[in-house]
């Protein structure tokens, strides 16, 4: 058989029932569509909570009080007989490998200030923080090194909360009232915007020592420690971890590394965008259900045509490339389709809701075509078998 007379034979058989070839192309596009609008944004928000995660560098080690459970969660302060301290700051910070430490204390409080009040989020920290933090200070200065025991009464105010209070007026130098206690402000941060649902505008930033007063707490929440870059990982965990069991006489705490916290989210993230790749893989699969069954009705319906060709020559492995070839272009072609839809889908969806990441890689796209085809092949498999094993005398009888 000339290649010409297969092209021929393949597209006329296609062309001839236009209504059932589309329908079968949409069955395996919509596959394919699902596949890569799912896909894209799973590795959208996989790359988006990266990023998150790294625009903090990635030379940082997070102390927590309490030793990790075999559940591989911390107990926190209940966990441990004694919390980690302000002192163990101070003792970090003479580590070699240590570039900035910071001690970190949490709450909530009602803040007043220009006769007007609103509650927020109140941080007690040190003067590292927006040096381990990445978060510059746009007017004033940040908290100054002080005593870290019995430190000023000077506060840090976030953009929201400074607008909020003082609207475009400058706040330096004023007096407010956080948590029933007066401060002065020295400074405000520039806009952070929200992390992880976390907006580090809505904040105000006052020293640690009278953090742990206002929340009445016994010890720090987190202390983070920034190292400088080409120090290994290891010798900063043991180091930090020989330090604090000198301090406390056990491990009573929990070390996580910048590194660790990426790969178990990057692990957690890879599941989620294969589980909703797996949900789109249905579609397909629904597709090559079609494949077969249309496959399987044209055999039906050409089966004198099949008895002629054989009498005229036709080898059994040119009936078989002659049906697998009609299954391999309509899924190849649907396929096209379907990813042309779910990139289109996936952009508008990104238009339509800015804050829902689409990223959509050239690998899945390539890997979706080259599925489409395959699951195309395989389900023309046995249709094109049973044409290619027609005996052509009955073949012919059946006209």
């Amino acid at each position: 058989m000339l290649t010409r007379d297969f092209l021929h034979l393949t597209s006329s058989s296609l062309l001839t029932h236009k209504l059932r070839s589309f329908l079968t192309m949409l069955g395996i596009g919509v596959g394919i569509a699902a596949v890569v609008m799912l896909t894209s944004i799973g590795e959208g928000i996989h790359k988006f909570i990266l990023s998150e995660f790294t625009q903090f560098g990635t030379t940082l080690v997070a102390i927590n009080p309490g030793k990790t459970t075999t559940m591989g969660m911390t107990m926190g302060v209940f966990g441990t007989e004694r919390p980690l301290t302000i002192e163990d700051a101070e003792a970090m910070q003479r580590l070699s490998f240590a570039k900035s430490v910071v001690g970190l204390i949490q709450g909530n409080a009602e803040v007043e200030g220009n006769n007007r009040t609103r509650r927020t989020t109140v941080y007690g920290t040190g003067s590292d923080f927006p040096a381990v933090f990445s978060m510059p200070v746009r007017s004033g200065s940040f908290l100054p090194q002080d005593d870290p025991i019995a430190p000023r009464a000077l506060a840090v105010l976030g953009s929201k909360v400074k607008q909020e209070l003082y609207g475009n007026s400058s706040p330096l130098g004023q007096r407010i009232r956080i948590g029933g206690n007066r401060y002065r402000i020295v400074g405000v941060m520039e806009s952070k915007g929200q992390i992880l649902g976390f907006d580090l505008d809505d904040t105000v930033y006052i020293p640690l020592a009278r953090g742990l007063e206002m929340f009445n707490r016994e010890g720090l929440v987190e202390i983070d420690l920034q190292y400088h870059d080409g120090v290994s990982e290891d010798k900063v965990v043991a180091g930090i971890k020989r330090l604090l069991m000198a301090r406390h006489g056990r491990e009573d705490f929990t070390i996580t590394t910048q590194q660790q916290m990426l790969d178990v989210m990057g692990s957690i993230l890879n599941i989620i965008t294969f589980a909703v790749g797996s949900i789109g893989a249905i579609s397909l699969l629904v597709g090559g259900i079609g494949i077969i069954t249309i496959m399987t009705i044209s055999v039906s319906e050409r089966t004198s045509e099949i008895g002629l060709l054989r009498a005229l020559g036709a080898r059994h492995s040119q009936i078989l490339a002659l049906f697998l070839g009609e299954a391999v272009v309509l899924s190849a072609i649907g396929g096209i389709a379907g990813l042309g839809f779910g990139i289109g889908i996936g952009q508008l969806l990104h238009l339509a809701m800015p804050a829902l990441p689409v990223h959509t890689p050239w690998t899945y796209v390539v890997l979706a075509e080259v599925s489409a085809i395959l699951i195309g092949l395989a389900a023309g498999v046995i249709p094109a078998r049973r044409a290619a094993m027609l005996d052509p005398v009955e073949a012919l009888r059946d006209e």
